[in-house]
C-alpha cells in the first residue's frame, strides 16, 4: 500500500445515517424501527466533512431515511456544496412514505438512483406498492434501472450523473438482510443464514476489495453505520474508526498497514487471524460451529485482535 492518496479518490461509502424507521421487521440487522438510534445533523455534517475529497458513488440508507426526512435533506445539501455533479447519490429506502411531492424534492435535491429495499415477505407491505411506485417513477422520467457490470476497466462507475433510475430488490433465504446476516433483530429472531461455509466477507458489501480492488472487477466499498466505520456492511463486533471526528482516508491509511485488514481485503475471513497464529481451518472449524462468518468475525476480534491498536489480544 502506498501512502494515503489512494483513498482521497474512494469508489463507493454505503451510509446508515439513521436507524428510525417506520416499521420494526424482524429480519433488520442493526434494530432500525420507531426508537430506532439517530445521530445529529451537527454529527452528520462533521462526518461529510471527513469523507474523502473525492467520491463516485454514496448510498444513502437507514432505518428509513424518509422517516428522518429533515436530517436525509440537510445531508443532500451538504453533500451537494462539497461534491456538486461529481457524485453519484443512491437513496436505499423502503418506499412505505414516498409521495409524488418528496420525490420532486429528492431530484431536485440531487438524489440520481433509488432502491426500493422491501420486496420481501418480511417487510410489513411486501411489495404490494411496487406497481403503484414504478408508475410513480416512470411519470418523472426515471428508468427501471437493469442489472448489468456498469464498472469500467478501472472499476468507475459508468453511469452518467443525473441518468435518473431506481430499481426494487429484497430479502431472500439465502442472500442480504434476513437470510445471511447474524446481526440485529435477525440474529436475535433467528433469521440469519445458518452456515457457516458461506463467506459473505468475500462477495461485495463484504470486506473484500475495501482497501483497494488489486484488479479484480469488484466494488471498492467501506459502510459507515451512524458513524462507526466498517469494511463491510454487516460490521465488524468493533468499528475500524469514528467518522464524526477522524478522517475515512486517515482510517482506511492505518487500516491497509496490518495483515489482518488485508486479509479482509482479500475476502479471507477465515485466514484472517494467520498473521496472529490462527490457521484458515481454524476459522472455518469455528465459523462451521458457530454456523455463520460473521459470528466467527466477531469472536475473533473479541477474544483474539484488537481493532484499536491492531494488535494480538493476550490470552490467558
Amino acid at each position: 500500500m502506498e501512502g494515503q492518496n489512494q483513498f482521497e479518490d474512494y469508489y463507493n461509502i454505503y451510509w446508515v445515517f439513521t436507524q428510525l424507521c417506520n416499521d420494526k421487521c424482524d429480519h433488520c440487522y442493526n434494530n432500525s424501527g420507531p426508537q430506532g438510534k439517530r445521530i445529529s445533523e451537527e454529527d452528520c455534517m462533521a462526518i461529510i466533512g471527513n469523507l474523502p475529497n473525492k467520491l463516485q458513488h454514496i448510498i444513502l440508507s437507514g432505518g428509513e431515511p424518509l422517516a428522518d426526512k429533515k436530517l436525509l435533506y440537510a445531508i443532500l445539501e451538504r453533500l451537494d456544496q462539497k461534491y456538486g455533479d461529481n457524485l453519484h447519490i443512491t437513496l436505499q429506502f423502503n418506499g412505505d412514505l414516498l409521495t409524488p411531492a418528496v420525490l420532486d424534492e429528492l431530484i431536485e435535491k440531487g438524489v440520481d438512483q433509488f432502491s426500493i429495499a422491501s420486496i420481501d415477505r418480511y417487510h410489513k407491505k411486501q411489495g404490494t406498492r411496487k406497481e403503484e411506485l414504478s408508475e410513480l417513477f416512470e411519470t418523472r422520467g426515471i428508468g427501471l434501472m437493469v442489472r448489468e457490470d456498469n464498472l469500467d476497466k478501472d472499476g468507475r462507475d459508468t453511469l452518467k450523473q443525473r441518468n435518473l433510475i431506481y430499481g426494487f430488490f429484497g430479502a431472500t433465504e439465502d442472500m442480504w438482510l434476513g437470510g445471511n446476516w447474524a446481526r440485529g433483530r435477525a440474529l436475535k429472531k433467528g433469521i440469519w443464514l445458518k452456515d457457516g461455509a458461506h463467506n459473505f466477507c468475500n462477495i461485495h458489501s463484504g470486506g473484500r476489495g475495501f482497501l483497494g480492488r488489486n484488479g479484480e472487477n469488484i466494488i471498492q466499498e467501506i459502510s459507515i453505520q451512524l458513524w462507526a466505520i466498517n469494511p463491510c456492511c454487516p460490521g465488524t463486533v468493533s468499528a475500524m474508526g469514528d467518522a464524526r471526528n477522524e478522517k475515512v482516508v486517515d482510517v482506511l491509511t492505518r487500516m491497509s498497514k496490518h495483515e489482518v485488514m488485508q486479509k479482509i481485503n482479500q475476502g479471507d475471513a477465515y485466514g484472517m487471524g494467520e498473521s496472529v497464529g490462527i490457521e484458515a481451518k481454524e476459522g472455518l472449524k469455528r465459523s462451521m460451529e458457530l454456523g455463520n462468518v460473521c459470528l466467527w468475525c466477531d469472536e475473533f476480534f473479541t477474544k483474539y485482535y484488537d481493532m484499536k491498536t491492531q494488535k494480538a489480544k493476550v490470552q490467558d
